[in-house]
């Protein structure tokens, strides 16, 4: 069984990639090239060169396959390089989904992300109308709304949230910020998330191919919510290290990513601290169930990875 996917050189792509080789079934992708160095099982894989501009080699991916997995996801929009999320999220996924309509490829799984929603942020827009336009089609689909991935990025150029947050907050001689939103520290850090490891929505999404149960439907993706500073506190300890959290106003620091974030070694984007203060929990007790997949916990034993 060949299944195409689409965005598979990335963080979470790398596990999706490893769980379709493990299940027996061939993953073909769209690589840009020089790319392909970061696959670790490429000589497993049908790789198929192009940028997710050229139909032509959008067509080529998919054709032939049972499936389609459309994993392309950014945190952050560079325009000057032709990085966008109008371009990745949504044009991206709406190019894939016209060629598996044209090529009679009727199960298509997206990739999405929790808390996307039309009135939110660039990054939430893009996502929901690359949703709708799914929904919209006849296809079997099934779309995943993952809250915060995390896990071994394995690859030296990638990172997961905490492998980021260890190099661009964690390890600077000051203490971590705890955010609040107005003008009250007492309500610092008042918002969660819902980790979840790259494992097991990796398998999720492969698990789901041949389940028909989840055909139609759109999933929640998270484990145990977890205020920000006790994630701070368990991405810090993993590694053995002690750190201070100090109240920090998010307005102060919007403000700064409103002028910087368009500069890459600038560690945040306004975007980024405005869903981040929103919250990312959710229960995904559905999925696993019907998947039987028990989830890893997010724990120092799960994030020994962070000791390197």
């Amino acid at each position: 069984m060949k299944t195409a996917l689409i965005g598979g050189t990335g963080f979470v792509g790398s596990y999706i990639l490893d769980e379709l080789i493990k299940n027996n079934m061939t993953p073909r992708l769209l690589v840009r090239n020089g790319s392909q160095s970061k696959l670790l099982q490429h000589e497993k894989c049908e790789l198929v060169f192009g940028d997710i501009e050229n139909n032509n080699a959008v067509i080529e991916t998919i054709q032939g396959c049972s499936a389609v997995i459309y994993n392309i996801g950014i945190i952050r929009e560079f325009p000057a390089n032709g990085i966008t999320y109008e371009k990745l999220h949504f044009q991206g996924a709406k190019w894939c989904i016209d060629a598996a309509i044209s090529l009679k490829i009727n199960r298509f799984i997206l990739m999405s992300a929790n808390g996307v929603k039309s009135n939110g942020t660039g990054y939430q827009q893009t996502k929901i109308l690359a949703e709708e336009y799914l929904k919209s089609t006849n296809l079997d689909y099934t779309i995943f709304r993952p809250s915060l991935v995390f896990g071994d990025p394995r690859v030296n150029d990638i990172q997961d949230f905490c492998t980021q947050l260890k190099k661009d907050m964690l390890n600077l001689p000051f203490p971590s910020p705890n955010f609040f939103p107005g003008f009250n520290p007492l309500n610092s850090g008042n918002f969660a998330m819902s980790p979840i490891h790259a494992k097991d929505v990796a398998s999720i999404f492969v698990k789901s191919i041949n389940e028909m149960k989840t055909v139609k439907k759109t999933y929640h993706l998270g484990g145990k919510p977890i205020f920000w500073k006790d994630i701070i506190k368990i991405i810090s300890g993993a590694y053995g290290k002690k750190k201070w959290i100090i109240p920090a106003p998010a307005l102060f620091i919007k403000s700064l990513a409103t002028i910087l974030g368009r500069f890459a070694w600038f560690p945040i984007t306004e975007d980024q601290i405005t869903m981040l203060m929103e919250g990312n929990v959710c229960n995904s007790e559905e999925i696993f169930s019907i998947l039987k997949i028990k989830p890893i916990p997010f724990n120092s034993e799960s994030l020994s990875y962070l000791k390197d």
